[in-house]
């Protein structure tokens, strides 16, 4: 693995998307419980909040960059990040590495329907894939037995790949707690990415992905869930790049601990 690239606290591999599949095949080669992040800036904004995030972020295999703040603020440290790596293009791309290569796969979490929605579609996009389970839990908080019944069943059907959609940061938080337990090589918290798969969203046109964009283009999707977050996160960045002015443009290289705003 490249060394990370610390940005607002959160240290983000350097990977390209071809790479970040290559690296996600090598997880699986190797067969250990594990799981990367993709951290978005509403992502950075958490992990500044919430200190519990940072030891998460430390124990991923790697921190994907999905955002287009990201990479611009990465532009000054000694190492840049190469592009943008979005889960929504990711799980794409997973799937068909799946196909080709005989992976298993099991998607858990989104809003009822969408799992077994997005299953269908990608199946018949890449002929061959293996979804070897969907599981939709309540949103409220479930019961030991419920939650045991969840990890026995991801367990029982042996998934390569654990797509998880609880929303930040639950998902990160519950891949955390139960990766080890569960023992399926990768996992990863892909947020609104089976919602896309499912054709429940559509993406933004490929112009405005580039030009960071994109979130004009979700806001006009969901005006009321999105609205308020993507001010927090506008405010966020104002802050961070008022902190990286005061720091004469120094890379923000150090660890969360010491670089925390307070």
């Amino acid at each position: 693995m490249k060394e990370p690239v610390w940005v607002w606290g959160v240290p983000f591999a350097p990977f390209t998307l071809e790479e970040t599949v290559e690296a996600v095949d090598a997880l699986i080669e190797r067969g250990e419980p594990s799981y990367f992040i993709t951290a978005n800036l509403h992502y950075a904004m958490l992990t500044r909040q919430h200190p519990d995030l940072d030891p998460i972020n430390r124990s991923a295999a790697f921190v994907l960059a999905d955002g287009a703040p990201i990479v611009r603020a990465a532009r000054n440290r000694p190492v840049p990040l190469p592009e943008r790596v979005a889960g929504a293009d990711l799980i794409f791309n997973l799937c068909e590495l799946a196909a080709k290569k005989g992976r298993r796969l099991f998607f858990l979490g989104a809003p009822p329907g969408v799992a077994e929605e997005a299953a269908e579609k990608l199946t018949a996009r890449y002929p061959g894939l293996q979804i070897v389970g969907t599981a939709c839990p309540p949103f409220r908080k479930l019961s030991d037995e419920e939650h045991e019944a969840l990890l026995s069943r991801i367990r029982e059907a042996r998934p390569d790949i654990l797509f998880v959609a609880f929303g930040q940061p639950k998902g990160e938080r519950w891949i955390f707690e139960n990766h080890r337990r569960i023992g399926v090589p990768v996992s990863v918290q892909v947020g609104a990415s089976l919602e896309f798969a499912a054709g429940r969203f559509a993406r933004a046109p490929k112009w405005m992905q580039k030009t960071g964009l994109e979130w004009s283009f979700r806001l006009l999707q969901e005006p009321r869930r999105l609205a308020s977050r993507y001010a927090r996160n506008a405010a966020f960045l104002g802050r961070m790049k008022v902190h990286e002015m005061l720091r004469n443009g120094r890379p923000d290289s150090i660890p969360r601990e010491a670089s925390r705003e307070r």
